[in-house]
């Protein structure tokens, strides 16, 4: 079923109630998630998108209803990601010929996912231009590594809309589809979580496109994203969030992020949370247990941390598996303008603090030289440790 989006354009997308991890099972979407696509009807018919491979027959079928396919003039496919592309296949089936609009190395990208195939792809690059009828135009604005190196925003004159592909999106599904029909809360904690988990590594990429969109002087009433709610209530709101949060973002947050075996790890760390706010009363501080929270939601805490404390014992020489695979993901989303500190138990040799430090470094963390090692289970020494780690985390 369609939903208005404005003037001629329509909805045509899947709205995943049932999604419940992202990226194989690498992004959890607690909220479920939405595959948008959209049908122009102008002078010219424009499908912009299409929606994931396991819906793609459901997807054409659906499409089927709202126009004659070969009545579609071309399609614009802003990014060759599965979950956008992977209806393309079976529409195309049904309509061989018609032209694809998408950058050079999205041609790249869906030809290597589904074969060269023979179809009709016209390149296109920022400020190309299409006229689509009613003196309306559609402009290509090529975003790369948002989040992939063939990813584009696609910009509707007259009516003012920017399909911004993964730019702007949330995981979450919304049967209502605008900003202002969401669950505010909802919404705002799956834009971020998104943020976080998918572009923060592009953050300086999302800063200069950020100041190129607004070099390029688009009046934008509404921002059509390829995941989630359409932002038509004050759109930009969106985009001023992106601008802050891809500048080193940090709010007045500690979080203390551990795993342990026989609790020793997890008494340090409470004492470490009890001590950020002895020390600083108006910081946040959150504590989480590594085997018992979500992996995206706890780099969505670091995200907004000014600073981390990270605690294992040590195992076989080294630190729990659960914390040195959070530490490399963290790595990946490139957090930078924070501080951290390492804390932990042992039984016999005591390298897991050092490890975990060197990793927290190669993560982009400015480390603290002090550290809290306790021989089996702390004592009263072990605590008396824990202000001048904390002290130094918080200078």
């Amino acid at each position: 079923m369609h939903k208005e989006v404005k003037g001629n354009v329509t909805w045509v997308g899947h709205v995943d109630w049932e999604l419940e991890t992202f990226h194989g099972d690498e992004l959890s979407t607690t909220h479920g998630s939405s595959q948008n696509a959209y049908l122009i009807r102008e002078g010219k018919n424009v499908l912009i998108d299409t929606i994931w491979t396991p819906h793609r027959f459901d997807f054409v079928e659906n499409l089927k209803k709202e126009i004659e396919l070969d009545k579609i003039d071309f399609i614009v496919a802003n990014h060759g990601e599965c979950d956008h592309s992977g209806s393309l296949t079976a529409l195309m089936d049904e309509i061989p010929g018609t032209p694809i609009y998408c950058t050079a190395a999205a041609v790249k990208s869906i030809e290597g996912q589904y074969g060269k195939r023979g179809w009709n792809f016209k390149v296109v690059k920022t400020g190309d231009r299409v006229d689509i009828g009613n003196g309306k135009e559609l402009v290509f604005i090529e975003m790369k590594m948002l989040h992939w190196p063939d990813s584009m925003a696609t910009y509707m004159t007259g009516d003012n809309i920017l399909f911004s592909m993964d730019a702007f999106g949330q995981h979450y599904a919304c049967e209502e589809l605008f900003n202002d029909r969401a669950d505010q809360a909802v919404l705002e904690a799956e834009a971020l979580k998104y943020y976080v988990n998918i572009l923060n590594p592009f953050s300086m990429m999302v800063a200069r496109k950020l100041d190129e969109l607004s070099g390029m002087g688009l009046d934008i009433d509404m921002i059509a994203p390829s995941h989630g709610v359409i932002w038509r209530q004050d759109p930009m709101q969106i985009v001023k969030k992106y601008a802050a949060w891809s500048h080193d973002y940090q709010e007045d947050q500690v979080t203390v992020i551990y795993d342990t075996m026989w609790e020793g790890t997890a008494k340090i760390a409470h004492a470490v949370a009890q001590e950020i706010s002895r020390q600083s009363p108006d910081t946040v501080v959150k504590v989480l247990h590594i085997a018992k929270n979500d992996k995206n939601d706890i780099m969505t805490e670091i995200f907004r941390s000014r600073a981390v404390a990270f605690g294992s014992p040590t195992v076989l020489n080294s630190i729990l598996s659960s914390v040195s695979g959070l530490l490399d993901f963290a790595k990946q989303l490139k957090f930078r303008g924070k501080k951290a500190c390492a804390f932990g138990c042992y039984g016999w040799s005591g390298e897991g603090v050092k490890i975990m430090q060197g990793k927290l470094a190669e993560a982009g963390f400015t480390v603290t030289e002090s550290s809290v090692r306790s021989m089996w289970n702390p004592e009263e020494a072990d605590f008396a440790a824990v202000a001048p780690m904390v002290e130094e985390l918080l200078a």
